[in-house]
């Protein structure tokens, strides 16, 4: 009995991963079937011919590596600056003086988080106009940035709160400013809870569909989700290429995690322990 409840956990985990890992694993074995035949009549099992050419054809027939670079040029340098621009906002709040300021604009981000971003689609539309970036990228990295500020702010500084003071005492003994604090011992230490909200703003903006498919309509600048849409409906046909096109779509992901899944665990416990 007491053999079973230990094992129960991890067969409940096992259970939910099976469930997770399937709809993949279902597009993954179709990508690299012959055709719609193949998937037909075995649409769960492994392919007896791989036909590696679908991701050939997707890659090139349907402008998948533009839709990809698109995405990802996008997604990265959005995050990038937002988590730096972030940084700088929690390290202010956390170590400004003048309490009452401090609370006022900590307040102003929380009401940041509470506007849906789909309320803000005809003012954000309105304003890229105005700007005149309208059908740029632009039209999608300033909105990116400014979604994801409130998130980040509010990450990095309850992480900035938990660090020791005295740290910060010992520097500016040494003579260091605050933009040298800020630099070289605030960021260094801060890098853990960085890169988790890197990940989060980066899965967010890499699978951002709404704005990027009214603000954008130069077919050469259109992201990897708005160039699925009209992937579908090019190959409506061809499950297999579209399989191909998805998979595509779902590798950076699993490559950034693969990558940074030690610093993503550190930010996720780090405020957990108090140093």
């Amino acid at each position: 009995m007491t053999r079973l409840k230990k094992l129960l956990p991890h067969i409940v985990l096992m259970a939910y991963l099976l469930v997770i890992l399937f709809p993949f694993l279902f597009v993954l074995f179709s990508s690299v079937k012959k055709d719609n035949n193949a998937i037909a009549l075995n649409p769960f099992g492994i392919p007896k011919q791989f036909a590696l050419g679908n991701y050939v054809e997707a890659w090139v027939n349907a402008k998948i590596s533009t839709y990809f670079f698109n995405s990802l040029y996008i997604s990265i340098l959005s995050a990038v600056v937002s988590i730096l621009i972030a940084a700088m906002f929690a390290f202010a709040i956390t170590r400004m003086r003048h309490f009452k300021i401090s609370a006022l604009l900590s307040g102003l981000i929380l009401v940041g988080m509470l506007i849906p971003n789909n309320a803000l689609m005809l003012p954000i539309y309105l304003l890229v106009r105005k700007l005149g970036i309208l059908d740029t990228h632009l039209a999608l990295i300033i909105p990116y940035i400014a979604n994801a500020l409130p998130f980040s702010v509010i990450i990095l500084a309850a992480f900035m709160r938990s660090l020791p003071g005295e740290i910060e005492e010992a520097a500016v003994m040494d003579g260091l400013k605050a933009q040298g604090i800020f630099a070289r011992i605030v960021v260094p230490l801060t890098v853990p809870a960085m890169v988790t909200v890197f990940i989060v703003n980066f899965l967010g903006n890499w699978n951002e569909f709404l704005l990027a498919n009214y603000f954008l309509s130069n077919d050469s600048l259109r992201t990897l989700p708005v160039g699925m849409v009209q992937f579908r409906d090019q190959y409506q046909m061809n499950y297999a290429q579209m399989s191909a096109g998805i998979v595509y779509s779902v590798v950076p992901v699993i490559v950034i995690y693969a990558i940074l899944q030690e610093k993503i665990i550190e930010g996720v416990t780090a405020g957990s322990v108090k140093g």
